[in-house]
């Protein structure tokens, strides 16, 4: 069983950036695709962004030119970079990771943007 444990959420106010990360308990290489979605109260689940086999990149069109998918396969980590944060990018983020026919979540972090 993989665990996901998402951090580097918080409090930020509009125009703020976060960074957050996403550290894997197995092994993680770039034949490994992960993302991050979001939830926000009332909304279904999002796909923000996704790096996959090959480094390709995908971001949902209201974060592009904004937030930044990366990973560091050495650290087992995955990081999404959010800059020039909005109120409307106020949710709970959930980084996943797929491993052969199987897709494991974290738990969230919150992430609040006030104006």
């Amino acid at each position: 069983q993989v665990q996901l444990v998402e951090s580097g959420g918080g409090l930020v106010q509009a125009g703020g950036s976060l960074r957050l990360s996403c550290a894997a308990s197995t092994r993680i290489s770039s034949f490994n695709a992960m993302g991050w979605s979001r939830q926000a109260p009332g909304k279904q689940r999002e796909l923000v962004a996704a790096i996959y086999p090959g480094g390709n990149t995908n971001y949902a069109d209201s974060v592009k030119g904004r937030f930044t998918i990366s990973r560091d396969n050495a650290k087992n980590t995955a990081y999404l970079q959010m800059n020039s944060l909005k109120p409307e990018d106020t949710a709970v983020y959930y980084c996943n990771f797929r491993q052969f026919s199987s897709t494991y979540w974290g738990r969230g972090t919150q992430v609040t943007v006030s104006s």
